[in-house]
């Protein structure tokens, strides 16, 4: 991996760029791209051995089995967070500190079919949730205290959409250096 540029290995799809205009067919897209990721993600790994888990994406990245739990901590994060804004009036929600979250035994050692499983119905939760928004509720909000940016359910669904695919490219884009099937 030291021939390929480490900015490429953090974004390998690039950041995050939120749309002008959160269209219902971009939103739409973007909820399918969220219920697929469990189903893409199993079938990028479960077949991977520990030791292909416990190998980082990048130097200093953390591994593919701290990659895959972290996608459900943050997704479910993400689901509270669309409650949250739902049920309050713009709240103040909590932040984590996903490193120190990622260092703890089960994102060390656990092996990922719980959280692939976990995964599955996370998100048919938020699917079936953000399937039954109304455009006024695509328009409610939290605030992130991290720093003090209002965040509204759109761009909530384009941000973990995007999430999703951002972290599975981490994966297949090892699997692709390393030459793993």
């Amino acid at each position: 991996m030291e021939n390929i540029d480490l900015e490429k290995l953090k974004y390998p799809i690039g950041k995050f760029i939120a749309p002008e205009d959160y269209t219902s067919e971009y939103i739409s897209n973007k909820i399918k791209e969220i219920e697929s990721f469990p189903e893409r993600l199993k079938s990028e790994t479960t077949h991977l051995t520990d030791e292909q888990l416990d190998t980082p994406y990048r130097p200093n990245g953390w591994t593919v089995r701290q990659v895959i739990h972290h996608c459900a901590e943050s997704h479910m994060n993400c689901y509270i967070r669309i409650k949250w804004a739902l049920t309050e009036n713009n709240p103040v929600i909590k932040a984590y500190d996903e490193v120190l979250w990622s260092d703890l035994p089960d994102g060390l050692k656990m092996p990922i079919e719980p959280t692939i499983t976990l995964l599955e119905g996370l998100h048919y939760r938020l699917g079936y949730i953000m399937r039954n928004l109304s455009e006024s509720h695509l328009e409610k909000s939290f605030i992130h205290p991290s720093n003090n940016s209002e965040n509204k359910i759109q761009q909530i669904i384009g941000t973990y959409a995007w999430h999703g695919n951002h972290h599975l490219a981490h994966i297949t884009t090892l699997k692709k250096y390393k030459n793993w099937k």
